[in-house]
C-alpha cells in the first residue's frame, strides 16, 4: 500500500505501449468504492472479487497493478508464474507521507497497521517478485523509465 503501484504502472505501460489496468480502480468501477465494498462484504467477499478481476485483468494482457493483498491468494500466486512481476517497496516514513489523507480499508491504526501489514506479506511479495525497485525518495517516471528499459532488455 502507498508504494506507487498505480503509478508507476500507468506509466510503465505507456512506455512500453501496453494497456494498463489497476484492479482496485475496475473493482471500484464495477462494485463502488473499495471500503465499502470491504464493509458490505468483509475481507472474505472483498478477495472473491478481487481474485475474478485479477485473473480477468492478467487474462487481457498488459500492464496490471495488483491490490497489495492480491496475492495472498494461491490461485492469484498461480496465475502469476508466467508474468514477470515487479515489487514496489517504499518506506514507513515515505508511505506515511502518502497515506496521510487516504481512506484505505485495512488501516485501522495508521502507520502501525501498515508495518504490520507489510511485514506480514513481506515474506509472499519476495518470494513473487522477478525485480525489486523501491520507490522511496525517486520519481515514479524515472522508475517506470528504468523498469521499462529493464523489461525492453529481459529474452521473450
Amino acid at each position: 500500500m502507498g508504494a506507487g503501484k498505480t503509478s508507476v504502472g500507468r506509466r510503465l505501460a505507456k512506455h512500453l505501449d501496453r494497456r494498463f489496468a489497476d484492479t482496485d480502480a475496475v473493482i471500484a468501477a464495477l462494485h463502488g468504492p473499495i471500503p465499502q465494498l470491504f464493509a458490505e462484504v468483509g475481507e472474505p467477499g472483498f478477495r472473491a472479487v478481487e481474485r475474478e478481476v485479477v485473473q480477468r485483468e492478467l487474462r487481457a494482457g498488459g500492464v496490471v497493478s495488483l491490490g497489495g493483498g492480491a496475492v495472498l491468494d494461491p490461485t492469484t500466486r498461480e496465475a502469476l508464474v508466467d508474468c514477470t512481476v515487479v515489487l514496489l517497496t517504499v518506506s514507513d516514513v515515505a508511505v506515511a507521507e502518502r497515506l496521510a489523507s487516504d481512506r484505505r480499508p485495512l488501516l485501522t491504526d495508521g502507520i502501525e497497521s501498515w508495518r504490520r501489514i507489510a511485514a506480514e506479506r513481506e515474506p509472499v511479495y519476495r518470494a513473487i517478485a522477478d525485480v525489486v525497485v523501491d520507490t522511496s525518495r525517486r520519481p515514479m517516471t524515472r522508475i517506470a523509465e528504468e523498469l521499462a528499459a529493464h523489461l525492453q532488455e529481459e529474452p521473450a
